[in-house]
């Protein structure tokens, strides 16, 4: 065999391994018991909010696997809420069902206040860092963005249809959503004025904005998913999807925008690298108990250092991910 065929099976053996599938956490333990309808992680992997089955809301230390807060929303006798967000600094957090949302105090667990919407049921909802700034993505097409404090309201029409997916920059000024329209937006929430469109050739499911505001994410139903540069607008990249890849149901930025992680309704966690959209490494979490076939989607993924990934999903499982070096 020629040296060179040496380096080709080299190399293709290391592209394999790099983005491998592996299904085996350092670490796992149970934060609900019989599965979770949603479940979020803040974006240093530190707190988990879940909303169980049978146990309501709960917000739990991470590095501890210690409970902090059980929450009720709304008082209600069952569970509704599929909506968690942990806001950027770890200060506030949002629940939400269909038609209502309560925004809580993570340093003291008491609720700032109860909303309800009179008007076409949630699809998605955001919170500044502040804790004053909601956006709320709505089934009829419009986007709602509130200021708790002031009591503003501001109503979004950019968009023609359904809304899937909404991201609220950390002050609160800037919005990005996606919807049935085929198109993302990139918008300022004080005047409504559309920034930048992202389009796209089927429908806009999943939207991100990096935490200090210099990229974008949109993807749609086929397996077109990009970075964008803001504010210019420009891509960076493109993910390397494969014929496996499934529709997201969680992305989020690391490290200073230096990666992207993703997850999927079938198990599947991914790290990206943004500059070039090569996958670095996939994960499966593990599947919620007797479901056949096994099944679980990853509702959240976070960074805990440079050589590991948290995950939340379905299962109720918290796991804990090592990072091939």
């Amino acid at each position: 065999m020629t040296l060179f065929k040496l380096l080709v099976i080299f190399s293709f053996s290391i592209l394999v391994t790099a983005c491998s599938d592996d299904s085996t956490p350092s670490v796992s333990w149970q934060q609900a018991t019989d599965g979770a309808y949603a479940a979020t992680l803040s974006t240093d992997g530190s707190l988990s909010l879940v909303s169980s089955v049978h146990h309501g809301l709960s917000l739990w230390d991470v590095k501890q696997q210690r409970q902090l807060f059980q929450w009720d929303h709304q008082n209600q006798a069952n569970n509704q809420v599929f909506l968690v967000k942990i806001a950027e600094g770890n200060r506030y957090a949002i629940s939400a069902s269909r038609d209502d949302f309560v925004v809580w105090d993570i340093s003291n667990g008491q609720a700032l206040g109860y909303w309800t919407l009179g008007e076409s049921s949630i699809r998605d909802i955001a919170l500044s860092e502040n804790g004053q700034q909601v956006l709320i993505g709505l089934s009829e097409g419009k986007v709602i963005h509130l200021d708790l404090m002031s009591g503003r309201r501001l109503e979004f029409l950019g968009h023609t249809e359904k809304v899937n997916a909404v991201a609220l920059s950390a002050n609160g000024r800037y919005a990005l959503t996606g919807g049935n329209d085929y198109q993302a937006l990139f918008w300022d929430t004080q005047s409504a004025q559309v920034i930048l469109r992202f389009p796209h050739q089927g429908r806009v499911t999943m939207v991100a904005l990096e935490s200090n505001g210099q990229y974008a994410f949109t993807a749609d139903t086929g397996k077109l998913a990009r970075i964008w540069a803001i504010p210019s607008g420009e891509q960076v990249s493109q993910l390397k999807l494969t014929a496996r890849q499934n529709i997201f149901t969680y992305v989020n930025f690391a490290k200073q925008g230096e990666w992207l992680i993703t997850g999927s309704a079938a198990r599947k966690l991914s790290l990206w690298h943004v500059k070039t959209g090569q996958a670095l490494q996939h994960w499966l979490v593990t599947p919620k108990q007797k479901t056949r076939p096994k099944s679980a989607v990853v509702y959240a993924g976070a960074m805990l250092d440079n050589d590991q990934l948290v995950s939340a999903s379905s299962s109720g499982l918290i796991e804990v991910w090592n990072i091939k070096n």
